[in-house]
């Protein structure tokens, strides 16, 4: 038994050591912004690790009264997109910095609505995306993006 607990510890302290040691684990960083709603949990707005900022799912809630805008798809993928923006504005990053976005909808029977809307505020630019159909989202919305950015070096 002696043997297996010095294994484990020594493996412990070797994990620890090298997420201490890890430039990316060293740099992480809150980020928020009174510009965008506040988290309605225990996260973060968005998460800076290295030259990644890893922004929560945002809903359709409006940053200064927190109510939901919208109770139709067009409208609330819109409200996303200022609160998507209103974070990435809040480290001088544009949507053009976006590298991977998960959009999470009620209901697919939306998604060409939804697509005209996201295609627009991206234009040309388009990043890795993933598009799943959920049985609920917080607070009843129709929609939730999350998205992954990169800082230019």
């Amino acid at each position: 038994m002696k043997k297996k607990n010095i294994i484990v510890t020594f493996s412990i302290i070797g994990a620890i050591f090298f997420f201490l040691q890890n430039p990316y684990y060293a740099q992480l960083k809150t980020v928020s912004t009174d510009k965008a709603p506040a988290a309605i949990g225990p996260y973060s707005q968005a998460v800076k690790t290295g030259n990644l900022l890893f922004l929560s799912g945002q809903i359709s809630l409006d940053g200064a009264t927190m109510n939901i805008i919208g109770n139709d798809i067009e409208s609330q993928t819109g409200q996303i997109f200022k609160n998507i923006r209103a974070v990435l504005l809040s480290e001088n990053l544009t949507l053009e910095n976006i590298v991977k976005c998960t959009v999470f909808m009620k209901n697919l029977d939306d998604f060409g609505k939804m697509n005209e809307i996201y295609a627009k505020e991206f234009g040309a630019h388009k990043p890795a995306r993933s598009t799943v159909q959920v049985a609920r989202l917080p607070k009843d919305v129709l929609i939730e993006i999350e998205c992954v950015a990169v800082y230019e070096k």
